[in-house]
């Protein structure tokens, strides 16, 4: 549908994205976590009903975010968004894709540094073409600023995963099972050498009243610290990837196709019309 705007020449009529695509996605995917709501609830697991609820919610705030803050979100953003969403709380944490797929949670964390520097990125871009902001980064220090906002975002989200697991012991961080460890705590004379100690076969826990009880892991329970780091590292990579395409991006005028995909654009409110700014008839009408 054409849609009749004011420009720099006058009236001109032009193209008003279509959002069927995101709206059908949209639809979809809602539409499966109600019905995961519903089985959970009568299943009578209501930690998995709360899952359901705040991924509602989360599917709500692209939009929300849209006329709030008066962006346009591009439609394969926008996608992406709502599949990452559930990909991490009704696959990953309901349908249990983290255990099951070790890969699962690495790859959201990649897309998740990838996002990240996207919207790290617009956010910069939009300050440095507001004239009332006197902000005019060069490009190398737009993806600089994308790239540090991306692994602040990552580092707070690790905060908040280990908060998770200290105060209400939920294992956000992933325990890792290795066969290896480097400990100064074996050292003999109690110094800072470090003790190698390989081919871990098993690791027994001792409970208060003596009860021993062998885990059957294969090694050692690395608690937190592999996946955490890990994490980060593939936080790390993707938003290097998505601060190296704005630069190009930048550098090239805008030119490139790819990155516009990803970086949300500022709309400005219309100024309230007039009696000379009546836009004339449609062609063909």
């Amino acid at each position: 549908m054409p849609k009749r705007t004011r420009g720099p020449k006058g009236w001109e009529w032009r193209h008003v994205e279509n959002k069927k695509l995101v709206y059908t996605v949209y639809f979809v995917l809602r539409l499966s976590v109600v019905g995961m709501l519903v089985a959970q609830f009568f299943n009578r697991n209501y930690e998995n009903v709360l899952l359901c609820v705040l991924t509602l919610v989360l599917f709500m705030l692209p939009s929300a975010f849209e006329r709030r803050l008066h962006i346009d979100l591009p439609d394969t953003l926008e996608i992406i968004i709502l599949l990452f969403i559930y990909a991490a709380e009704i696959l990953g944490e309901i349908q249990s894709y983290y255990t099951s797929y070790p890969g699962w949670d690495t790859m959201l964390h990649t897309m998740n540094g990838f996002l990240c520097a996207a919207i790290g990125f617009a956010l910069v871009d939009i300050l440095n073409r507001e004239e009332k902001v006197s902000l005019h980064l060069s490009p190398f220090f737009m993806a600089v600023t994308a790239f540090c906002f991306s692994m602040t975002i990552g580092v707070l989200w690790e905060f908040f995963e280990f908060s998770m697991d200290q105060f209400l012991l939920f294992d956000m961080q992933k325990d890792t099972v290795i066969g290896t460890i480097s400990t100064v705590n074996l050292d003999p004379n109690h110094g800072t050498t470090a003790v190698i100690v390989k081919g871990i076969q098993d690791v027994i826990l001792v409970l208060e009243d003596g009860t021993q009880m062998p885990l059957g892991l294969g090694g050692y329970l690395d608690v937190g610290i592999i996946d955490t780091m890990k994490d980060l590292f593939v936080n790390f990579i993707g938003a290097v990837v998505f601060s190296i395409i704005g630069y190009f991006y930048v550098k090239g005028r805008g030119k490139g196709s790819f990155a516009t995909r990803f970086i949300p654009r500022f709309q400005r409110r219309p100024a309230a019309p007039t009696a000379e700014d009546t836009p004339p008839d449609p062609p063909g009408a």
